[in-house]
């Protein structure tokens, strides 16, 4: 049997986003559980207290689900229409919800039944929300106000009608119980104080606001609303650090991560992207299935959970390092063989006494490699040019091209073929012609190709096109080599007048040292 040598493929670069620390970090997630609710899921809420349940506000109830719980531990569905915002108090006791009609309702988290309804509003109200002091709750309605309730006696303290449109977003402090945001369709950002009867400070965001969050220090507030996410700081009366446009579709929800150095936005253009506070620049990405409408963290990231408007709640657990059993001990690994196993030999130096017993290693060649070995090389050439390697490993492609190049045989593999066929052998051109790594080799092909078929240009409209599109790839990438080469042209006249004018210098010094020295010598002998 002769031996044949395989082609050597030749590795590249790979291109792409580098692998960073948040890269690992926020894959660290087991595959999503996805839950089917009853209509889109537009508001999601996690317990700040143990054992953090979360509650899910989707058509006309609100499910409160368990930690791992796939199945609702209780539902809210006293409700005559759709219900909104479900969110809990700070103590996890109490649980307030909007709804469609008007009513806002106030429910005991051991209960079902609503302990109290605030009456007021005159349309739908989408914002609910409880201060720090636990004894009131803030509300932002369709019908362009906003209203702070006392809790107990479920009356209204104050009434705020600076908004001109739906006031769909809004958030409270941690800090002072009296203060709270806003954000309205009338693309505007409000922060109110209880204390005063009009706004304190009022942000233009320029595009219809669908969610607001505060740091918690209280410093920075985020707006959310069209494309973009901008962070304002509080402490400088409202003025704009950063705009960040990275998604390409209406941000409808924002989130903070449990140590606040990471910011999190959902869209419906089906991502969520992870920022850095500290740069406001992309860190990671992560994709769904639909739009996204609501977004929560779980207390130190253990779960990412989203709400889509295909009524699926995904939610992705972090994975556990360590199981544990019923005693609390962490539980035994299967005993492996221990490192000394695996270098046993390594070590050994062979005798002259010593025979040496080789076994022959069987050769597995690639499709390709055995075609090539039968001078097939017409059909070693069809067979990387398969979709499945010409698009996902290219790089095969072009080292079968060029171990056909090197053979001589590249003329007589690319002769002779259909219109079909060599559309498809145009497309990979078209494809990767321009590509730094591959133009060496494709240039040769193009070049052979345009050789052999010159004559049947003008009969298919298809193999036109792609001779077309392969002259104005081509011409385009001339275009930016010869203005590449113009900017190097002027970088090098740039550079070399800054180098004539250092050395310029050296001989104005020189001379110095010169006409010095001729003086201390004419006055030595006068002397």
């Amino acid at each position: 049997m002769s031996y044949y040598k395989p082609t050597v493929i030749q590795s590249y670069p790979k291109l792409g986003n580098t692998v960073t620390q948040d890269t690992l970090y926020w894959k660290k997630y087991r595959p999503p559980v996805q839950i089917k609710e009853f209509g889109a899921v537009t508001h999601i809420d996690i317990s700040s207290v143990a054992p953090y349940n979360y509650a899910v506000t989707a058509s006309t109830r609100i499910h409160v689900y368990g930690r791992y719980s796939q199945e609702p531990i209780k539902t809210f569905s006293r409700f005559n229409d759709t219900a909104y915002c479900g969110t809990y108090r700070d103590d996890g006791k109490l649980l307030v919800a909007g709804c469609e009609d008007g009513v806002i309702r106030l429910f005991d988290v051991e209960g079902r039944a609503a302990l109290r309804q605030y009456n007021g509003h005159t349309k739908a109200v989408q914002v609910t929300a409880f201060t720090s002091d636990k004894y009131r709750l803030m509300s932002g309605s369709d019908d362009y106000t906003v209203r702070l309730w006392d809790i107990p006696t479920a009356t209204k303290l104050c009434t705020f009608t600076e908004h001109t449109d739906y006031v769909r977003c809004g958030c409270t402090s941690n800090l002072n119980s009296d203060v709270f945001v806003t954000g309205s369709y009338d693309h505007t950002v409000k922060v109110f104080d209880a204390r005063m009867d009009q706004s304190v400070m009022t942000m233009e965001h320029g595009q219809p606001v669908e969610s607001v969050l505060l740091f918690p220090s209280g410093g920075l507030l985020v707006s959310a609303g069209g494309r973009f996410v901008k962070v304002w700081d509080m402490l400088k009366g409202g003025q704009l650090l950063a705009s960040l446009r990275n998604h390409h579709k209406t941000v409808t929800c924002l989130c903070l991560s449990s140590s606040g150095q990471r910011l999190l936005s959902g869209s419906l253009d089906r991502h969520v992207k992870i920022y850095s506070t500290s740069t406001y620049k992309v860190v990671h990405n992560i994709n769904y299935a639909a739009s996204i409408l609501s977004l929560a963290l779980a207390p130190e990231n253990e779960a990412i959970v989203v709400g889509m408007t295909n009524s699926v709640l995904n939610i992705r657990h972090r994975k556990q390092h360590h199981k544990k059993n019923e005693v609390g001990e962490v539980a035994k690994k299967r005993k492996r063989p221990s490192y000394k196993y695996f270098i046993k030999g390594k070590d050994y130096m062979p005798k002259k006494s010593d025979y040496l017993v080789s076994r022959p290693v069987r050769q597995h060649l690639k499709k390709y490699d055995k075609l090539l070995k039968g001078f097939e090389v017409s059909r070693a050439l069809d067979a990387v040019l398969q979709s499945n390697i010409r698009v996902k490993n290219p790089e095969v492609t072009i080292g079968v091209m060029q171990e056909l190049n090197r053979r001589g045989t590249l003329q007589n593999a690319l002769a002779g073929r259909d219109e079909k066929q060599l559309a498809v052998i145009l497309n990979f051109l078209n494809r990767n012609v321009v590509d730094p790594r591959f133009t060496a080799v494709l240039v040769n092909v193009a070049e052979i190709i345009i050789g052999i078929y010159s004559s049947v240009i003008g009969e298919s409209s298809v193999i036109d096109k792609q001779f077309m599109k392969l002259q104005e790839l081509i011409e385009r990438e001339i275009d930016y080599q010869e203005e590449l080469l113009g900017a190097l042209g002027m970088m090098d006249t740039l550079f070399a007048t800054m180098t004539t004018k250092k050395e310029a210098v050296v001989p104005r010094n020189q001379n110095c040292a010169l006409i010095t020295g001729a003086e201390q010598a004419k006055s030595m002998a006068i002397a």
